[in-house]
């Protein structure tokens, strides 16, 4: 079958794929502690009938990170692009490029903030002047970005009317509190241009389209237009999680000094860091969430309407979590759950529907499961393992046991404060967090002390490594780390040997 629109053949016997990633969306305000206090409809039905994995992290953070592990399938340790604008190597394989040398062509509505390799382009390249550059292999429908001055959505803003001011201040509140609306009319938001673009297009398409369709809601600046900003009242919302000891460990004493609930809005340098502040961002999170939930919604109803619904992979994830206050933190720097925990939901034609998964699975399992569920062949070097048995209703006869997240906090041309802090190179700005059950194990790479937590109970405030009888446990877990780091090496020819009848590639 020929795209009429590009030209492209397209396999007649595969599925149409959609791929959906929500910016900064924390697993549990999907199912969890938080899932009581916001309305997510959308994504809830779409778990109901599909399979759920409730123990899913992203391997790293921030955005530009998590995003080239969730495509490539790699460890931050591995693909090297560790920090936003740290450079992707040019040659690794991801989503989209093992797609398209197979009959497909990938659409993306959205962003996948990609840094470019400098060694293959001029110095003048655009594509050398921002960290929010198109990963390799994606044909870019829509083009949105957070910080830059080329979204297609601020040309649409100008269309409609609006007078458009340049970043930051295009998500400054209209009003005088951070909980005013946004400047502009929900009906012209970015989620939802971004939705009525994705519609339009995809409209037009024959069967067998690969989409990728990523909404930056609810990532800060938290401003939200009306009705979403006063969706929730703030006095229904929780409270942050506490901290009796702001110092009980070196990196977040540090990190509490970065992280101030001011950074989340623009306008309001001095928001005082309180607990009625905290409620009053946590609604505005909220409120996007739902906003971005009540688009999911209309894409699904559309799909359903077409008779697409039923016959296709859809693929719902975060690229990463969201503090919202909890520890006096805000963000995602940090080692705690919720800055790595994020839903993931997957429907598939014949797979099993409202089922749940507790076993442990990570961001890079998600283009290895879109690869094999498209009958396509996984490359080496991706670390992640599909999860196709799962979504037959089996299990894999081998599974991990762990997980592991990665999280680079220096910076080579201006020293974080962490490294200004604590002494750290840039090279030992970095730790990793270890998860077998309740237990955690956070290891730094620049001689900060290594921290051991059980949060059966929710708490992440203890650290259990000087407590004698937990010895074992933090040995077992370091052991643990250092094999998971030697079994998930760079993997590109780790299956490939030259031999005297030429190269051999094992299967």
């Amino acid at each position: 079958m020929i795209d009429p629109i590009l030209g492209n053949t397209v396999p007649q016997t595969k599925p149409n794929t959609l791929f959906i990633v929500i910016d900064q969306l924390r697993a549990d305000c999907v199912f969890g502690p938080l899932a009581s206090h916001l309305d997510l409809p959308n994504m809830r039905a779409l778990a109901d009938d599909a399979i759920t994995f409730r123990n899913h992290y992203s391997v790293t953070s921030p955005c530009g990170p998590s995003r080239v592990s969730l495509l490539t399938s790699q460890y931050a340790s591995n693909h090297g692009a560790k920090r936003n604008g740290t450079p992707l190597k040019r040659d690794t394989p991801n989503l989209a490029t093992v797609a398209r040398g197979n009959g497909f062509d990938p659409l993306l509505f959205g962003y996948t903030d990609t840094s470019h390799d400098p060694r293959f382009l001029p110095a003048d390249d655009p594509r050398l002047f921002s960290y929010e550059e198109l990963a390799p292999g994606f044909n870019e429908v829509v083009r949105m970005r957070l910080e830059g001055d080329s979204s297609e959505w601020e040309s649409y803003l100008h269309e409609c009317g609006y007078d458009v001011p340049a970043y930051p201040d295009l998500y400054r509140p209209n009003g005088n509190t951070p909980d005013a609306p946004a400047l502009y009319h929900a009906d012209h938001s970015d989620t939802a241009f971004l939705t009525d673009r994705a519609i339009e297009d995809l409209s037009a398409r024959p069967e067998g389209w690969f989409a990728l369709l990523t909404y930056i809601r609810p990532h800060p600046p938290f401003v939200a237009p009306a009705p979403y900003n006063a969706m929730y009242d703030a006095n229904d919302i929780p409270s942050a999680i506490a901290l009796d000891d702001p110092e009980w460990h070196p990196y977040l004493a540090t990190a509490r000094r970065k992280s101030k609930v001011s950074s989340t809005v623009v306008g309001f340098p001095d928001l005082e860091d309180s607990d009625e502040t905290t409620r009053m961002i946590r609604k505005l999170y909220f409120g996007l969430a739902t906003e971005v939930d009540h688009h999911i919604g209309r894409v699904m109803d559309w799909l359903k309407k077409t008779g697409q619904y039923d016959n296709m992979l859809i693929v719902l994830t975060a690229d990463h979590g969201e503090m919202l206050g909890d520890y006096g933190l805000w963000g995602k720097m940090t080692f705690h759950d919720a800055a790595f925990h994020v839903p993931l939901i997957i429907r598939a034609p014949g797979a099993a529907r409202g089922t749940v998964v507790t076993a442990p699975t990570e961001s890079i399992d998600v283009t290895p499961t879109i690869l094999d569920w498209l009958g396509l062949e996984v490359p080496h070097s991706m670390d992640g393992q599909s999860l196709r048995p799962f979504l037959e209703g089996g299990t894999p006869d081998i599974w991990r046991e762990v997980s592991v997240s990665e999280l680079d906090f220096g910076d080579p041309l201006k020293p974080t404060l962490w490294q200004q802090d604590h002494g750290l190179t840039v090279d030992s700005a970095n730790l990793a967090v270890l998860r077998r059950g309740a237990m955690r194990f956070v290891q730094f790479a620049g001689g900060l002390p290594p921290i051991l937590m059980d949060v059966s109970d929710g708490d992440e405030t203890v650290n259990l490594t000087k407590n004698s009888a937990h010895v074992q446990t933090m040995l077992d877990l370091m052991q643990d780390m250092l094999c998971h780091r030697m079994v998930n090496t760079d993997g590109t020819f780790s299956r490939t040997m030259i031999t005297d009848d030429g190269v051999k590639v094992a299967s």
